[in-house]
């Protein structure tokens, strides 16, 4: 059975079971999403009497009550109630702007049928399908009502778009099954584990949990945490808008029952992180940043204080945690969470960024796995793995077992002593566009070293994107570096300049603002793109380098655009490096699917040894490696060059090719808060 497809929020029934199976048939084989219900998902106050009947939802098909017990006046009575509420809740999100009163769709959307010794499935599948193409978009925007997918109506205009960039900005989102069951379903165990790929929806999932467990309870605390900085502050941001966007009346109590900042936090603030929250509340010993303390030792230290704790007289610090980019942690982490909290703690991670653990090998066993990336081409998804595992290159970075490559959403096409094929299944994101025809990702060669020429190429890659799509604004494209600031900043000076002069359009420089501006062109380096996408991409990078956190951010930044990335490399790079991954792109932009070398005899050990000295020790200087760490820090441009000078001096004691980067995380805080006087 494909769970990503089929849903069932229904208690079982023999009546219902044969439809049910056809449904779960058709789901797998066809890919398309089904869902069985018997009211509005997320809003309790709907409650019915009537229970023979179900509700089948298939995006392109009517809205269709299945009625098991005999013609009755209660059935229509049932299907009066639920209509009468889901125009209510068209209004509470404002979709009658859009799909008119429930008069003006009835007619179309809504069938109506008792399952009897005549029903035949396949004609019910044919008299339920739509054409039309505004019958089609209302019905699912219906849909997404009745199942809790919540789309913005600004998005979604009266007219249907005729171009593709605007078909994709305003095609209706819908929940999956497993992503709908994550929300609405009742946890199995204490910790709840949800992995899946860049793109997959683990951060707004989050943002949905959060809300039906704040709603649950007039009482509950819950703690929202991640462990970067800037990523946390810019959920606590994201958290009102998205209530207020799901129309919350319920007043958000900061501090009393909902907290969201960094894990780590301040001894004097105990708000101010999770760790530091834990520990106030049982009083346990704070371990601040220090040179010789890093977070995961903190946890481990503060973990064994707290399984000594009586708590009968502390009583639970949570009723409930939330833990987005799970693969920054340690288990240590997870279970000081687990052990603080009364209910549920959920914990969110990347799989694809989890793959690089050394111990990952067979331990993927999440209780949702999403494996299907909905923002991103699937080409353009291939791509950016590849990239990052080097599986186009001649000494590939890393490779996975069977039931890995399925875990992130392939499925092995051919596996013999000549090829290794892998394909992705088609997205709904592109359903009834065809544009495969064009390359979901094109290379460039650029010269990275000379500033005032590969800003100007820049510029007019943004202007041949303009001319393509008349309806692009300066928001629709992110303008992405890969490399160090020091590189990357005098290149967006000058790109700034020559946007403002020629376009006449805004900049948003993301890594002085940290928050995208939805009227200026993005421009930022790698660590503030997080949970942000775009219609195109320009993706820029110098030198390759075979560190770890080299080819994540990479992989990362490939997958921020759902029509086109533009790569430009450095042109300072092999000529073999270049043409292998050209040849690999080029493979998957006119098939579809990736084309690889099978493993040869030996990769594998080759591969362990890379890995546990962060692909290459030899990738990035010690400069280089404290100027990424500053970037994902969000050090003050102010400071950088004291911090900077005092943590070489402090490192380049030691063996140069030995780096630890989380020793060098650690003193790059140390520094800078001994700097700010803390």
């Amino acid at each position: 059975m494909n769970k990503n497809s089929f849903f069932d929020q229904t208690t079982f029934d023999d009546r219902t079971n044969n439809i049910k199976q056809s449904l779960n048939e058709l789901s797998t084989s066809e890919g398309k999403h089904v869902y069985v219900i018997d009211g509005p998902l997320g809003e309790n106050r709907y409650e019915y009497d009537y229970k023979d009947a179900i509700i089948v939802l298939i995006p392109n098909h009517k809205i269709s009550f299945l009625n098991f017990g005999p013609q009755c006046e209660e059935f229509e009575l049932y299907v009066d109630d639920v209509l009468d509420d889901l125009g209510s809740i068209s209004d509470k999100y404002r979709y009658r702007q859009i799909i008119g009163r429930q008069r003006q769709w009835k007619n179309y959307a809504i069938y109506e049928a008792n399952v009897d010794e005549d029903f035949l499935f396949e004609q019910f599948l044919e008299d339920t399908c739509l054409v039309d193409a505004r019958e089609k978009r209302n019905t699912e925007l219906l849909i997404s009502l009745l199942t809790g997918s919540i789309n913005d109506v600004n998005r979604v205009q009266s007219e249907i778009p005729d171009n593709v960039l605007d078909k994709i900005k305003q095609k209706i989102v819908l929940f999956d099954a497993d992503q709908t069951r994550f929300i609405y379903q009742k946890a199995s165990s204490k910790k709840v584990r949800i992995q899946g790929l860049s793109g997959t929806g683990k951060t707004e999932l989050l943002l949905h949990k959060l809300k039906e467990l704040y709603l649950d309870s007039d009482d509950t605390k819950i703690f929202f945490t991640c462990h970067n900085h800037v990523l946390a502050e810019s959920l606590r941001q994201r958290i009102p808008s998205f209530f207020n966007f799901m129309r919350v009346d319920a007043q958000i109590e900061w501090q009393k029952r909902l907290w969201c900042s960094n894990a780590w936090g301040s001894r004097s603030t105990p708000s101010s992180g999770l760790y530091s929250y834990i520990c106030d509340h049982y009083e346990l010993t704070f371990r601040p940043y220090s040179d010789g303390m890093d977070f995961k030792r903190a946890c481990k230290l503060a973990l064994e204080e707290l399984k000594l704790v009586n708590f009968d007289e502390y009583g639970y610090a949570l009723d409930f945690t939330l833990i987005d980019e799970s693969q920054d942690f340690s288990e240590d982490f997870f279970e000081l969470c687990s052990l603080a909290t009364r209910t549920n703690v959920y914990i969110a991670g990347d799989i694809f960024q989890d793959i690089f653990d050394t111990n990952l090998d067979g331990a993927v066993n999440p209780e949702f796995l999403l494996n299907k990336c909905y923002r991103t081409d699937p080409r353009t998804l291939m791509f950016a793995h590849a990239v990052g595992m080097g599986l186009f290159e001649s000494q590939r970075l890393e490779w996975l077992k069977e039931d890995l490559w399925a875990a992130c959403g392939y499925k092995i096409l051919e596996d013999t002593d000549q090829i290794f094929s892998l394909s992705r299944e088609p997205i709904r994101r592109f359903d009834d566009l065809d544009f495969s025809r064009e390359p979901s990702v094109e290379i460039s060669t650029v010269d990275t070293s000379n500033y005032q020429e590969l800003a100007e190429k820049i510029l007019q890659q943004i202007k041949q994107i303009k001319s393509e799509n008349p309806t692009v604004i300066a928001s629709d494209i992110g303008v992405i570096f890969v490399s160090t600031a020091k590189q990357s900043y005098p290149i967006a000076d000058r790109l700034g300049i020559l946007v403002q002069q020629e376009l006449g359009w805004d900049v948003n420089k993301a890594y002085e603002s940290k928050v995208k501006n939805e009227q200026a062109l993005f421009i930022s380096n790698k660590n503030n793109v997080k949970g942000l996408e775009f219609p195109f991409v320009i993706c820029v990078t110098n030198q390759f380098s075979n560190s770890m956190s080299y080819r994540n951010s990479l992989y990362m930044v490939l997958t921020r655009s759902f029509m086109k990335t533009y790569f430009f490399l450095s042109d300072a790079n092999e000529p073999l490096l270049v043409n292998q991954i050209s040849e690999g792109l080029e493979h998957i932009n006119k098939y579809g699917f990736m084309k690889l070398k099978p493993l040869r005899p030996g990769e594998i050990d080759a591969m362990k040894r890379n890995k546990e000295i962060g692909f290459s020790k030899h990738a990035l200087s010690l400069e280089e490696v404290v100027y990424q760490l500053m970037d994902e820090e969000a050090i003050p441009e102010l400071w950088r060059p004291n911090v900077s000078k005092a943590v070489i001096a402090i490192h380049s004691a030691g063996d140069s090719d030995s780096f630890v980067r989380e020793e060098i995380r650690s003193s790059v805080i140390f520094v800078m808060s001994k700097q700010q006087g803390l």
